[in-house]
C-alpha cells in the first residue's frame, strides 16, 4: 500500500462592522474597505430584499447616487436585484438561479462581490448562490434586521430550505465583510425586531451570565425596542458568537456539538410545520422555553433561573406556547436532528445561567410533558384569546402540509 497525507491550514479574516447611514455621502466605510482590498475597481451585483427595498425611503436613489459618487473605485454591474425576503425565499429555487444568471450574464468572477442588503432569509439565499458560483464569489452581508445583525449574518453558514427541510442545502464560506446599518431597525414591523432578541437570549445563556443579567435588567426597554438597549444587546450577541466561531476549534462543524442550537431543535420544526408563520425568533423563544423547562426538570437549573428566563421571554413580548407545539413528533423531530448534526444526537441543554452541557440522550416523554406546561402556563396568564386566533390559521394537522 502506498498512502500520501494532505493537510494545511486556511486563516479567515473579515471585519463586522456597526453604523448608520451606510450609503450616505458622509459614510466611507463601504469606500475605505474597498480601498484597502487592493482591487483596482471592485465589480459589484446587489442583491436587496424587497421588503427593504420597500420600506426604506429613497433606498434605491441613494444607492444610485452612491454608485456615481464612487464610480472610479466601485462599478455596480447592473441595477439592483430585488428578491422576496422572508422565510418563503428559501423555498423557492429560482431565486437562486437568478443569482445565479445574473452572476453568468455580467460576468462576474470570484474577484467580483455580491453585496447582500436584506434579513436573514435574503442573506442566506444570497450567500448560498455566491458560494456555489465559481465555486465562490465574495459576499458583502448588510444585515438588516436584529435577528440578522446579531446573529445570521455575522456567522460564516448559508443556506436554504428543500425537501421540507430548513437548511437541507447549504455552505459554509465566510463573507468578506459584514455590515451593520442601525438605521434599517427603523423601518422593522415589532415582529421582526423583536425576533433578534430571542437569539440574544439563547447566547446570553449558553455563555454569558452576566449579559444575562443585563438582558434582564432591560427586558422593559427592550420590550418597547429603546435603541440605546437593542444596540447594546445587538453588539455583546454578535460579539460572542464571532467569540464562539473563532475559539470553539470547530467554525465548520465537523463535529456534532452545536451550543449556538440550543433550543433550535424544536424552533427548526414549528418554521417547517408553519410554513414561517411562526417566524425564527418566535420558534426559537418557545424552544428556549421547551429546553429550559427540560433542563430544569433535569436538575440542570434551579427554580429562580427557570423563573427568570421564562419572565424575559414573556416580558420583551414572546408567547412561549403555539397550538402547532402538539402536532410535533418529539421522537422524529430529534431523529432529523441528529441527521442534521452528523449522525449523533447532541442536544445542548443548561446546567446554569450562562452555562451549558451536551446531552446525548433524551427522554421523549418527559419533553412531551414539558409542552404540556408550557401550554397550562399561557393558559394561566390568560392568554386563551391570542392562542385561539392563531389555531385559526393552523386547522387541521400541519403535518399534512409538510413536503
Amino acid at each position: 500500500m502506498y498512502s500520501l497525507r494532505q493537510e494545511f491550514t486556511l486563516s479567515y479574516s473579515y471585519p463586522v462592522i456597526f453604523t448608520r447611514d451606510l450609503f450616505g455621502g458622509e459614510n466611507q466605510v463601504l469606500p475605505e474597505f474597498f480601498s484597502s482590498s487592493g482591487d483596482a475597481r471592485a465589480r459589484i451585483a446587489l442583491v436587496i430584499d424587497s421588503e427593504v427595498a420597500r420600506l426604506t425611503t429613497g433606498l434605491l436613489e441613494k444607492i444610485k447616487l452612491f454608485a456615481v459618487r464612487h464610480q472610479g473605485l466601485l462599478e455596480f454591474v447592473t441595477p439592483p436585484l430585488i428578491l422576496p425576503g422572508g422565510e418563503g425565499c428559501k423555498n423557492q429555487p429560482r431565486e437562486v438561479e437568478r443569482i445565479h444568471s445574473l452572476i453568468e450574464k455580467e460576468g462576474l468572477c470570484r474577484h467580483s462581490y455580491i453585496i447582500a442588503l436584506g434579513g436573514g432569509a435574503l442573506l442566506d439565499v444570497a450567500g448560498y448562490a455566491a458560494a456555489t458560483a465559481h465555486r465562490g464569489i465574495r459576499l458583502i452581508r448588510l444585515p438588516t434586521t436584529t435577528l440578522a445583525q446579531n446573529d445570521a449574518g455575522v456567522g460564516v453558514k448559508n443556506g436554504v430550505n428543500a425537501f421540507g427541510r430548513k437548511n437541507f442545502l447549504g455552505t459554509f464560506a465566510p463573507p468578506c465583510a459584514v455590515i451593520n446599518d442601525f438605521d434599517f431597525l427603523q423601518t422593522l414591523s415589532d415582529r421582526d425586531r423583536r425576533g433578534g432578541i430571542a437569539e440574544a437570549i439563547k447566547v446570553a445563556l449558553i455563555k454569558d451570565r452576566p449579559f444575562f443579567d443585563r438582558l434582564y435588567l432591560d427586558r422593559r426597554e427592550l420590550a418597547i425596542f429603546s435603541p440605546p438597549a437593542i444596540e447594546r444587546m445587538i453588539i455583546r450577541c454578535a460579539e460572542l458568537h464571532l467569540e464562539h466561531i473563532r475559539t470553539c476549534g470547530d467554525p465548520f462543524e465537523f463535529g456534532t456539538s452545536r451550543p449556538l442550537d440550543f433550543g433550535h431543535w424544536t424552533a427548526h420544526k414549528l418554521e417547517e410545520l408553519t410554513h414561517g408563520d411562526i417566524r425564527h425568533g418566535e420558534a426559537v423563544a418557545i424552544g428556549i422555553a421547551l429546553d429550559a423547562l427540560y433542563s430544569h426538570r433535569r436538575s440542570g437549573i434551579g427554580d429562580l433561573d427557570l423563573h427568570r428566563i421564562l419572565t424575559l421571554l414573556e416580558d420583551v413580548g414572546f408567547t412561549l406556547y403555539d397550538t402547532v407545539l402538539r402536532w410535533i413528533d418529539v421522537d422524529k423531530a430529534l431523529r432529523e436532528f441528529r441527521e442534521h448534526l452528523g449522525g449523533v444526537l447532541s442536544i445542548p441543554l443548561l446546567s446554569g445561567i450562562g452555562d451549558k452541557k451536551e446531552a446525548h440522550e433524551i427522554d421523549v416523554k418527559l419533553y412531551q410533558e414539558c409542552i404540556s406546561t408550557l401550554a397550562d402556563r399561557v393558559t394561566r396568564a390568560g392568554d386563551r384569546h391570542e392562542h385561539s386566533e392563531k389555531s385559526v390559521i393552523r386547522t387541521g394537522d400541519p403535518r399534512k402540509h409538510v413536503s
